[in-house]
């Protein structure tokens, strides 16, 4: 009985040993951490609590204790509410499409195909293209003389798509979706490749063919690689700004495509009100930290 316990304190020992090394190691992405994201959410979260006003550097203004009230004008504001209820828009149609689409490319992309090399660059290219640049074709395509309502001819919507009110976040959530596809569809390209051949083989004998060994074997093989999609989108959608802001002229028509983030922007830095804007940006975490959540549990597969 005594022997595990003398094979292991030598393992104990460099393992103990090895720590200093380690944290070595990660202290500069611990000191990053602390400096970019957990010292300015903490004083976010104090500003959100206070009466606050940008002031000229060294100058002291007072920022009285103001409880929740910041938040109560946060819930209560309709900018706000049509904000969270675009970006709810925004997600049901980004995530999905996102999630589905990229793993079939994916998986036809994984498959022997001529020009595979050709195809995996096209699709991974808008997305390392600059938003400026993608967003002046969109506009071309989709503006009220575009190449898009030409094509419809009295088809066309009246007002135009990116003057709707109705379809200008649809819209915006297509364009979301075919820019960033190229990334998730390398997210999916690198999981399946730990997703053993013998299981299609074995499909290919039970009598299964493509749809059915996509259904049985690729979905559940690439179940991690779900989870991490759509929580990816689920907090890159909710942080959007720069598409609406340059597709719509800053959230129009009327506040239609409008995100929180587009609203944090507009009553923090140009009616400077950094107060409230930190009291929606506190609500905005806590929003997509509970989505992410939900998310990660429905496609999460249960041990056990």
């Amino acid at each position: 009985m005594s022997l595990p316990l003398i094979s292991r304190a030598p393992a104990d020992g460099r393992r103990l040993r090895r720590l200093p090394l380690g944290a070595l190691f990660v202290s500069p992405y611990a000191l990053f951490l602390l400096v970019v994201f957990a010292v300015p959410l903490g004083y976010t979260v104090w500003m959100s609590f206070h009466r606050f006003y940008f002031t000229a550097p060294g100058t002291e203004v007072d920022a009285p204790w103001v409880g929740l009230r910041n938040y109560q004008d946060v819930f209560t504001d309709p900018v706000v509410q049509r904000s969270f209820y675009n970006i709810a828009v925004f997600l049901v149609i980004n995530v999905p499409l996102t999630v589905v689409l990229s793993l079939v490319l994916a998986s036809a992309l994984n498959s022997k195909l001529p020009l595979r090399s050709f195809f995996r660059a096209a699709y991974y290219l808008p997305y390392i293209t600059a938003s400026v640049a993608l967003v002046a074709v969109w506009s071309y395509l989709f503006g009220t003389d575009g190449l898009v309502n030409h094509a419809l001819g009295g088809l066309a919507p009246d007002p135009s798509w990116l003057v709707n009110s109705s379809l200008a976040m649809p819209v915006v959530a297509v364009f979301v979706t075919w820019k960033n596809l190229g990334f998730f569809v390398m997210l999916y390209l690198a999981a399946l490749q730990s997703v053993p051949g013998e299981l299609y083989e074995s499909a290919a004998v039970d009598g299964a063919g493509r749809v059915r060994s996509f259904l049985t074997v690729t979905v559940p093989g690439v179940r991690p690689a779900t989870t991490l999609v759509t929580v990816y989108a689920i907090i890159t959608g909710s942080n959007l700004f720069s598409e609406p802001y340059l597709l719509t002229g800053g959230g129009g028509p009327d506040h239609a495509s409008a995100s929180p983030v587009l609203v944090l922007y507009q009553k923090g830095i140009e009616q400077a009100h950094p107060d409230f804007a930190a009291a929606l940006g506190v609500v905005l975490v806590l929003f997509v930290v509970a989505l992410s959540l939900v998310a990660r549990r429905f496609t999460e597969k249960k041990e056990g």
